[in-house]
């Protein structure tokens, strides 16, 4: 074959590659959305800009957009001050079990958005560890803590979500500048502080704000944190858009504080963009030649200072959350999980648990097929193609982990009940929802893989007479076949938790646990609570076992953004 002809047919199967996410992008993400904003914009079918009138001049709406921004910049900030840290012990020291930490910092990040509420409510109530502490110390003259409905509940939350986009986006800049930098600057009578700001810091600015672009922009559309720990005081875009949904029934309200939010977005997206191109030249090292062994006392008392704020920050709220799911009125014991099995949870629930745990099991399964083919398709043709087409397609696959998970599911409600779309009553309706929202990490996940792949191999095989279709399965496929793996693990465990946009779809005979979770919580009650904790328990156990089982993998920085 021709140099000519197999140029031609590696346009045309980046083609093919690139046509089916494409369309997915375009029927599950871009046609709901425009009909959010034809339906804010438009609700009788005649422009009618009152409702977005309303909205602006509206108080009360002008106190949720108010607050929205607030706490998403103080989240990012704090973030920041306790992530920063910790980046920096897990990318240049070297200590037993640092591996592991790093990975297990990772299962938060995944953790579903009612967990993380559960696991606060629990660690921030009336009846936590704190107090009891407190009350064994102080006796009667103790004060109870009790931080539910707080901006600090949520503030804490947020951190605890938002901590490994930091240690993994800075870290992993940081881990790959030589230290000899640092050194040099010492050399010359700099201290440890004056060298970082002086020589690190400036390498590491535009990690730094590409990693508060992503928090801001996961704060400012936070929807289970806020619904959970804010309470009906405490309402972001996100949760009014629900309410106005579900409570008031105000369509064109919903639709036009949607598309506000999605103003919102995408310049947050615009300006992430901006800032992941701003990677300014340095000299590179391998991972493992940046890292040194903890030497002097400062460094084993900043390590130390570091895991204690990880223990307290990451590990405690989900330890508690164990302990609240064994405790009862008689002591400890496993009356809650029995209770969850038990026939009486079919009247809580509508469904047994049983039924909650397979829907979510089946719907991440789901998910998963179909993010790890669309996400995959995406990466081979991002990487085959010539021009700025793979690049076009990459980018937009981005857009739905940038906006809300609410409007997501709105927009499926809107859109998809009528022909050609309509899929009113269909199952495949949350999978194909938690798909769009996963299949972002597929695509990061694998692109990085492809693109270290050396191209002579590929080249050298087309010379053989090798068509794309045997390239990819005799070259391509044996190198990323860990990376597939990771990238499905990663998925089913953002599918499995997903919340936002399933609270919206999921049939009432159908719930997922994350649905379950929260209809628990909504009833009065310790038997509900505590069953609610039980269940929190089994589901931050599905998502901690697919986390960790990817880092076994070792396929680098899964979730990297």
């Amino acid at each position: 074959m021709s140099q000519d002809g197999r140029r031609s047919g590696g346009r045309a199967a980046s083609l093919a590659l690139l046509a089916p996410p494409a369309v997915f992008l375009a029927l599950f993400f871009l046609y709901p959305v425009a009909t959010i904003i034809v339906t804010g914009l438009r609700p009788e079918g005649v422009l009618d800009l009152t409702v977005l009138a309303r909205v602006v001049t509206d108080p009360s709406i002008r106190d949720v957009a108010w607050f929205t921004l607030w706490q998403a910049v103080a989240s990012t900030a704090l973030t920041l001050v306790v992530a920063i840290p910790g980046a920096y012990a897990l990318a240049r020291l070297e200590f037993p079990g640092r591996r592991l930490l790093q990975a297990s910092v990772m299962v938060p990040f995944a953790m579903p958005t009612v967990v993380v509420g559960s696991a606060f409510l629990a660690l921030l109530g009336p009846n936590s560890p704190v107090n009891t502490v407190l009350t064994s110390v102080l006796g009667d003259a103790a004060w109870t803590l009790d931080l539910r409905r707080t901006v600090t509940a949520i503030l804490i939350a947020h951190v605890f979500f938002n901590y490994a986009v930091v240690v993994r986006t800075v870290g992993g800049l940081w881990q790959l500048i030589d230290p000899r930098l640092e050194d040099a600057a010492r050399t010359l009578g700099a201290s440890r502080l004056q060298a970082f700001r002086e020589v690190s810091l400036p390498l590491l600015r535009p990690a730094i704000a590409s990693a508060s672009a992503i928090v801001f922009l996961f704060t400012f559309t936070s929807f289970g944190v806020i619904l959970i720990l804010g309470g009906a005081r405490r309402a972001t875009i996100e949760v009014e858009i629900h309410r106005a949904t579900t409570q008031l029934l105000d369509l064109p309200l919903a639709s036009t504080l949607a598309v506000l939010q999605l103003v919102a977005v995408v310049a947050a997206l615009l300006v992430y963009g901006r800032l992941q191109r701003r990677v300014p030249p340095m000299p590179m090292v391998a991972e493992a030649q940046s890292r040194r062994p903890v030497a002097t006392r400062g460094e084993r008392g900043f390590l130390g200072a570091n895991l204690v704020v990880m223990a307290a920050l990451l590990a405690a709220p989900l330890a508690v959350l164990a302990e609240r799911s064994l405790r009862t009125a008689d002591g400890y014991g496993l009356t809650h999980y029995a209770a969850l099995l038990g026939a009486e949870a079919e009247t809580v629930l509508a469904v047994s648990t049983t039924d909650a745990v397979r829907n979510s099991l089946l719907f991440g399964a789901a998910a998963t097929a179909i993010a790890v083919v669309i996400g995959a398709m995406t990466a081979f043709g991002a990487v085959t193609a010539r021009g700025r087409l793979g690049g076009v397609v990459d980018r937009a696959l981005m857009l739905p982990l940038g906006t809300s998970a609410v409007t997501v599911g709105f927009g499926f409600l809107l859109a998809l009940r009528s022909p050609p779309l309509d899929f009113r009553g269909s199952l495949l309706l949350v999978p194909i929802a938690q798909a769009l929202i996963a299949t972002p990490f597929v695509v990061r996940t694998l692109l990085p893989v492809l693109r270290s792949i050396d191209t002579s191999l590929r080249e050298a095989a087309a010379v053989l007479g090798a068509t794309p279709r045997r390239i990819w399965r005799e070259v391509d496929l044996p190198i990323i076949g860990r990376a597939v793996l990771a990238a499905a693990g990663f998925s089913f465990a953002i599918a499995v938790g997903e919340f936002g946009a399933t609270v919206f779809l999921a049939r009432a005979q159908h719930p997922t646990m994350p649905v379950a979770i929260f209809r628990l919580l909504g009833r009065p009650g310790a038997a509900n609570f505590g069953q609610a904790m039980a269940m929190s328990t089994m589901l931050a156990t599905i998502t901690a076992a697919a986390i960790l089982t990817i880092d076994r993998l070792k396929v680098g920085q899964v979730g990297r953004f």
